[in-house]
């Protein structure tokens, strides 16, 4: 294949949320075009008036964007293909349409929404599929265009072979075929003058001269009548891939198109900017969708972009069905968060801070990040794992955890106003604060981390927090001193309740 030869779509219908499948469907496309020096084209379908949804397409441009699938031509790129937008191309669908039934390969429909919903009914009684009789399939096609000439509201539908038998080629499935009396009379100009998905995917992928087609495996079924319409034009179909299932963590059904939770009360995300927001980096993102029906081999899982281009190819998609797991993609998350360089690291995580409500110098910031890059998962962890940094006042915490292992109040008590001492006098310094502490631990002749635990919680507000020194210096002396003193007056209320 050469640069020129390699045409794909990513072409969504905006109707909902973008989900992480339709997400894996756009990134196989980026990394096929990408791998082979072709071009990526992002369409949109929004012929099915009733559903579009125009916030649909804003989640969809930011999540691809987010997701750093850039397309070469498209919605707010162009290119010379457009309009990429399927309602400002009804004229082409028309147009292909009345073509057809020239040569008689459709025809025109006058039945009634009643009429079919009887059909419909009779042929279930009967132990039938449910569909369409064909009622005006032999019409006089003069007849037909009288009719619609006269305003009477009509369908167009593909007239499909009755007899035989069609065999077409996929590229991750090998042969499939299908028997052409189980095919229906498809609707391809619906009576609103917009086509139906099957005519305006023909049309568009013609005429934009799509040379694979890369889709989700639910359009598996839509391949004899797609092939079937190719032939009605005259036209060469795309070479055709369908892309794996991908299941519920539970490996039981196509994954969820809602969102629930955990038990620890964290949203599972299933859409693409619910895991933006939750703090999932757009690298650990692709890699992990990646490996959703494809492998490079079975032992390779972290690659970065590049790498993910250079490798990829149809050969290594998995026909079965991949199940999505959550713990993976954290892991993958917290692979990448460790890679970032400290000042990276601070610039995606600052939004969340703020977000929150914190006001963050960004040296501070800097001086934090390492402190809890080895500790989160998400960006959103950066929270809760740092906000006594940033709080006036610590949020309530057990004056228990202050107790050291076998001690009681009393011992703690002891252990913070020396704490306090030493720490008034020494400068706040990593070296200096371990070096006077583990001194005073051991002229207490107390373990050093029964000394530290209540130092930690008096000044964090729970015992896992950060390494201990460092975290003392960045809040600095004065509010580690209030803050002994603020978990000395807990104390005395534990002692005299």
């Amino acid at each position: 294949m050469t640069s020129n030869s390699v045409r794909v779509r990513y072409a969504p219908s905006p109707t909902g949320d973008f989900h992480v499948g339709g997400a894996r469907t756009a990134l196989f496309n980026y990394l096929f075009a990408r791998h082979h020096g072709g071009r990526f084209i992002l369409r949109i379908e929004d012929t099915d008036r009733k559903r579009f949804n125009p916030q649909a397409l804003e989640w969809l441009l930011r999540g691809l964007r987010y997701l750093g699938l850039e397309w070469d031509e498209g919605p707010e790129v162009g290119g010379p293909y457009g309009p990429y937008i399927q309602s400002e191309r009804l004229a082409l669908y028309r147009e292909a349409c009345s073509g057809l039934l020239e040569r008689g390969s459709a025809y025109r429909c006058f039945c009634t929404p009643e009429r079919l919903e009887e059909v419909s009914k009779a042929q279930q009684e009967k132990g039938l599929n449910p569909g369409y009789d064909r009622h005006c399939r032999n019409m006089d096609p003069e007849e037909g265009a009288r009719r619609a000439a006269g305003g009477e509201t009509h369908v167009v539908r593909l007239k499909a072979p009755l007899e035989g038998e069609i065999t077409v080629r996929d590229l991750i499935r090998g042969d499939i075929t299908f028997q052409n009396s189980i095919l229906q009379d498809a609707v391809l100009l619906k009576s609103d003058g917009y086509p139906t998905y099957h005519l305006a995917n023909v049309v568009d992928d013609r005429t934009m001269e799509i040379s694979h087609i890369l889709r989700g495996d639910e359009w598996v079924n839509s391949l004899p009548l797609h092939v079937h319409l190719y032939n009605a034009f005259g036209w060469t179909p795309p070479a055709m891939a369908h892309l794996p299932l991908i299941l519920n963590p539970t490996g039981k059904g196509k994954m969820s198109k809602r969102e629930d939770r955990a038990p620890d009360g964290r949203v599972m995300p299933v859409f693409v900017r619910s895991f933006e927001e939750a703090g999932y980096l757009p690298e650990a993102m692709i890699n992990y969708l990646a490996l959703l029906g494809w492998s490079f081999d079975d032992k390779t899982e972290l690659m970065n972009r590049q790498e993910l281009i250079e490798r990829f190819s149809l050969e290594r998609i998995n026909a079965a069905p991949a199940v999505w797991n959550y713990q993976k993609l954290d892991h993958f998350n917290g692979c990448y968060i460790r890679l970032l360089p400290v000042e990276e690291l601070a610039r995606r995580v600052l939004p969340f801070l703020e977000r929150a409500g914190y006001r963050v110098e960004w040296e501070k910031l800097l001086a934090i990040v390492p402190l809890i890059q080895e500790r989160i998962t998400r960006l959103s962890d950066a929270v809760q794992a740092s906000d006594f940094f940033f709080l006036e006042e610590l949020k309530p915490y057990d004056p228990k955890e202050l107790i050291p292992a076998k001690g009681d109040a009393r011992e703690a008590r002891s252990i913070l106003e020396r704490a306090g001492r030493v720490l008034a006098e020494v400068e706040f310094r990593r070296e200096a604060l371990e070096t006077a502490l583990r001194g005073e631990a051991e002229a207490m002749r107390v373990k050093p981390g029964n000394l530290f635990q209540p130092i930690r919680v008096a000044c964090c507000g729970r015992k896992a927090a950060p390494p201990l020194f460092e975290t003392l210096e960045v809040l600095g002396k004065d509010v580690c001193l209030k803050r002994i003193e603020r978990a000395l007056e807990r104390l005395a209320a534990v002692a005299a309740g």
